[in-house]
């Protein structure tokens, strides 16, 4: 009991002198040589202050407890964005332990005993917690940047490829009027065979993707931002799909229109519901647009099309997990249900109004900043 309450009051006395022993010892540690101070100190003074605290009191059976959850964890991560690898952040605990243990014997305090146990279980439980945050957050931020890499390269691959099956269906038709031989329409048909098949594994990465990314939580990102330039940038990468397949793209979304969204979930929503106007529309018109809503709490965005309009029975599952319509397959998955997801994930909601033989209006609302806030 006499040597712990000695321990501590030297701890709190010759505090700063630890601190400064222990920063000039972690220096030498790759990571830690060129950051500033504050940053290189982080939650360690509050470590010290709270080992100081609890062994005054002498509650050793909750000491680990109090550290672990809320100093340790903070440290790991924080760790983690200063660039440390993981031994690094063992080792700088492990250096304090080290500077409290020579602190205490240049004063002759014999740390055998309850006081070694202390430590040592305070210390171990506090590096356990660290590590664990560090390693959990880097395992989400590699599987992040994983996915993210993936969903590019599919997206890359998607386009190409639709465009590859619909001329693959122009030419079918050229050759049809031309009457060309067999072999040249069973090549056309290979052609687009393969390409639709393709298409659906591009189609089942991004969605297993998408899938991956709501289990783990969708982190959002919502900014302001314009509009206009967004769909516009989108009607230029989808020109070669929708030139080959004879079909507008207009752009209907005002310039000066502002609205509140994650532009990454944005972007994909815009782009399913396109690439799906495409699949039902060979030769036609596709208008983008949006507005404010009269109460202004909210935008309205829509993609309306005048092709073949989906079946009526399907339109009250259309956004159901694995649901298609088996009589059009050229499409790409289409992911309406993932559409669904991410519109919801920002607040919003979703609703289709289809004819057969008119056309199809996928209509979707985001809410405004103010509103977003008050919910």
């Amino acid at each position: 009991m006499v040597e712990i309450k000695k321990l501590a009051t030297l701890m709190n006395q010759e505090r700063n002198a630890l601190l400064f022993e222990w920063r000039r010892q972690v220096r030498e540690l790759p990571s830690a040589r060129d950051i500033d101070l504050p940053t290189l100190t982080d939650h360690i003074p509050s470590l010290v202050d709270e080992l100081v605290r609890e062994l005054n009191a002498n509650v050793d059976q909750t000491i680990s407890e109090a550290l672990a959850n809320e100093i340790s964890e903070a440290h790991g991560l924080q760790r983690l964005q200063d660039s440390f690898d993981i031994e690094e952040v063992v080792a700088e605990y492990n250096i304090l332990r080290g500077c409290i243990h020579n602190l205490a014997d240049d004063n002759d305090i014999n740390l055998q005993g309850k006081p070694f146990t202390i430590i040592n279980r305070v210390f171990d439980h506090a590096i356990g917690s660290a590590v664990q945050a560090y390693a959990t957050q880097r395992a989400l931020e590699v599987q992040r940047r994983r996915e993210e890499y993936l969903s590019f390269v599919a997206h890359d691959l998607r386009t190409p490829l639709t465009a590859i099956s619909l001329a693959g269906r122009v030419l079918e038709t050229i050759l049809l009027g031309q009457n060309a031989g067999d072999e040249a329409f069973r090549m056309v048909k290979a052609l687009r065979r393969n390409a639709q098949h393709l298409e659906k594994l591009v189609t089942k990465v991004l969605e297993e993707n998408a899938n991956l990314q709501t289990e783990l939580g969708i982190k959002l990102e919502m900014r302001e931002f314009d509009l206009w330039p967004l769909v516009e940038s989108l009607i230029h990468d989808l020109h070669p799909i929708a030139g080959t397949s004879s079909t507008c793209l207009i752009n209907d979304v005002p310039e000066d229109l502002v609205v509140y969204a994650d532009a990454s979930l944005l972007n994909r929503i815009f782009q399913n519901l396109i690439a799906n106007a495409l699949n039902y529309t060979p030769r036609g018109q596709i208008s983008i647009g949006a507005a404010e809503t009269r109460d202004e709490d909210s935008v309205e965005c829509w993609v309306s099309d005048n092709g073949a309009g989906i079946h009526a029975e399907l339109i009250d599952k259309i956004f159901e997990k694995g649901e298609s319509d088996q009589e059009n397959l050229d499409g790409m998955g289409l992911g309406l249900a993932i559409v669904k997801t991410f519109t919801e994930a920002m607040g919003g909601h979703i609703k289709v109004t289809s004819k057969e033989g008119i056309g199809t209006t996928f209509r979707f609302s985001l809410p405004t900043r103010s509103q977003s806030r008050k919910e």
